[in-house]
């Protein structure tokens, strides 16, 4: 615990949480004496029962105990939680230290109450004699971490309050935005005190907690999973560099109209969508970008500040069209002059999503035959004839060969992380294409690119679509060109 203490300083931390209900053999006088004495920033004492989500399992006034022997002993906060807090504070002698403050805290492993029910925790917490009140409750839906945020900006006294989960990251983050009187971060991913913790580094490094405030604009990617996407680490490196006072997150959502309406503060100014939520985002715009409104999906939506409209725009196919057109006239020996390379050639777009159709009306704008192939026969159909191309289905993909020297495109998430083995076409298929595109990039070198490039064609990475997006995105959120170069390095390390 000593060695992890400085640790904490050196990455950063503001204070240190010692759960000494994870020490085994605990001899609270001497192990506290030392940890307290030798802690190099101010410490939080919490003794957590097994009751409260802890792993002490022993007498209850022997934990009392010890927590008051901690106060005695020089700890900055100690922790109590509300059940037995009555009793605790009866316990205490007349004057206790007054450096040290309590923190009465309750935690909700099933989910988060409504607005109501937290206020009368709040109430309740506050009647016990606590000087921080700590709610963590659980989220069941990102939604829920708005009754929190809705709480901690009435509150009148110290308060944290975090959502637990996956689905509750944000709570985590924006509580800087808030007012929480803090948060938790682990010194290493994997070894959390409580689920969906982030850690010191991922708080201070890639969300910038230190300038998040009041007036920070929030950002981010909509979509479920979520958690692989690099976007964070792109823009809020971005928006630091350019000094634009906004936060980007990973938004893992199930219904995209529930998560509008709940967040519809002018705050939340922004977001990009990726699989499977960019039809469903349409839905929820006033106003679509015509493009957009043809391909039937967004992948971008902007709040406009003075009204509050909420406008979707699809720029996957300028990022997508860009990339494969540039690695063409690579190979081609073509310039910018000489028109689009894609100009009459056979255009093989996999899958009929928000993506395929983004770049199957973007390589019909340029001139190229489009084939779509898809799972369901029926939605490659629908696709193909908006574009006047022709339809398949997976199955028949294989031995599709009209012509040698077309372009194939993936963009469903076949071979997409944790299944990295998986491909969408055969080997075999492959010697046919001169370029494959694979609009998924995590990982960066799919199966699919492996082979094609063992096949003998181009091969476009899914991270140039993503970087030519990047660029347009940074710009309608924040007004401000792109910063390219820190946008292209932050990717080339994160991938």
């Amino acid at each position: 615990m000593l060695v992890q203490m400085q640790k904490a300083k050196d990455f950063g931390g503001d204070l240190v949480e010692l759960r000494v209900d994870f020490l085994k053999n605990f001899v609270p006088r001497q192990d506290l004496d030392i940890l307290i004495k030798q802690a190099p920033l101010p410490t939080l004492v919490t003794y957590r029962p097994r009751w409260e989500g802890g792993q002490y399992d022993g007498d209850e006034s022997k934990r009392r105990e010890a927590l008051r022997l901690a106060m005695e002993l020089g700890a900055d906060y100690i922790d109590i939680e509300l059940k037995v807090a009555h009793d605790f504070f009866n316990s205490l002698p007349g004057k206790r230290p007054e450096k040290v403050k309590i923190i009465v805290s309750s935690h909700n492993y099933e989910r988060t109450p409504s607005v109501k029910e937290l206020s009368h925790l709040v109430a309740r917490i506050q009647a016990t004699g606590a000087d921080i009140v700590k709610i963590a409750t659980t989220a069941v839906d990102i939604i829920d971490n708005a009754r929190i945020f809705q709480v901690l900006v009435h509150s009148q006294v110290p308060m944290i309050g975090l959502v637990m989960g996956e689905r509750g990251l944000m709570s985590r983050i924006l509580a800087a935005k808030f007012g929480g009187f803090l948060t938790f971060g682990s010194l290493e991913a994997g070894l959390v005190s409580a689920p969906g913790q982030p850690t010191v580094k991922e708080l201070l490094d890639l969300y910038n907690m230190r300038l998040i405030g009041p007036d920070t604009k929030v950002y981010g990617v909509i979509g479920n999973p979520i958690g692989h996407s690099k976007s964070p680490h792109i823009y809020n490196a971005s928006f630091k560099s350019s000094s634009f006072n906004g936060i980007y997150l990973p938004l893992l959502v199930d219904d995209v109209s529930t998560f509008i309406t709940t967040y519809s503060a002018p705050d939340f100014a922004g977001y990009s969508y990726t699989i499977p939520h960019k039809e469903a985002g349409l839905k929820c715009c006033d106003e679509v970008d015509p493009i957009a409104k043809a391909i039937g999906a967004i992948s971008c939506m902007i709040k406009r500040s003075t009204e509050g409209k909420l406008i979707g725009y699809n720029i996957d196919y300028l990022g997508g069209i860009a990339a494969i057109e540039e690695e063409l006239r690579v190979s081609n020996g073509a310039t910018l002059a000489s028109g689009s390379p894609l100009a009459g050639k056979t255009f093989v777009i996999i899958g009929a999503g928000g993506a395929g159709k983004a770049l199957a009306y973007g390589a019909y704008e340029k001139g190229a035959r489009i084939v779509v192939a898809n799972r369901t026969y029926d939605k490659a159909k629908e696709l193909a004839s908006k574009v006047r191309g022709q339809a398949l289905t997976l199955a028949e993909l294989n031995d599709f060969c009209p012509e040698e020297g077309m372009i194939l495109v993936n963009t469903t998430p076949v071979g997409m992380e944790p299944r990295t083995e998986e491909t969408p076409v055969s080997k075999e298929t492959l010697k046919h294409y001169s370029l494959v595109f694979d609009a998924v990039y995590t990982p960066k070198l799919t199966r699919l690119l492996r082979e094609a490039k063992q096949s003998g064609a181009t091969i476009v990475y899914g991270t140039e679509m993503f970087i030519n997006q990047a660029f347009i995105q940074f710009e309608m959120f924040t007004g401000l060109p792109a910063p390219k170069q820190l946008i292209r390095d932050v990717l080339a390390i994160t991938t």
